[in-house]
């Protein structure tokens, strides 16, 4: 069984960036498809961006296309997500989970953890 671990979080200005990272143990890194997925205050988790386990395919949500970027580094079983030109609707609880199928519905994501926050302010 997995056990995923966000970091990265905190509270910054509109257009900063942040990086969060995602440790993965207890589990095969190496095989799973990492995504990211947030969550704002009284609204349902959406998803953010995805990656294939060799990182040949990557996906992101059109809300963050050309700000944010998906990498992993597989000899780190860590999964980042670089956050550049922040924005107050950026802000949220931001959540990494595995998969064996590269998918962008949280639905086929089996680990999950437990969150870390983002909170933009303009």
């Amino acid at each position: 069984q997995a056990h995923l671990e966000e970091s990265g979080g905190g509270s910054v200005q509109a257009g900063d960036s942040l990086t969060l990272s995602c440790v993965v143990s207890g589990g095969m890194f190496s095989r799973y498809a990492m995504g990211w997925f947030r969550q704002a205050s009284g609204t349902e988790r959406e998803f953010v961006s995805t990656i294939s386990w060799s990182s040949a395919s990557i996906k992101y949500a059109d809300s963050v296309k050309g700000r944010f970027t998906t990498y992993r580094d597989n000899d780190k079983n860590t999964v980042y997500l670089q956050m550049n030109n922040l924005q107050p609707e950026d802000t949220a609880v931001y959540y990494c989970a595995s998969t064996l199928l590269w998918s962008d519905s949280e639905k086929e994501y089996d680990y999950w953890g437990q969150g870390t926050k983002v909170t933009v302010s303009s």
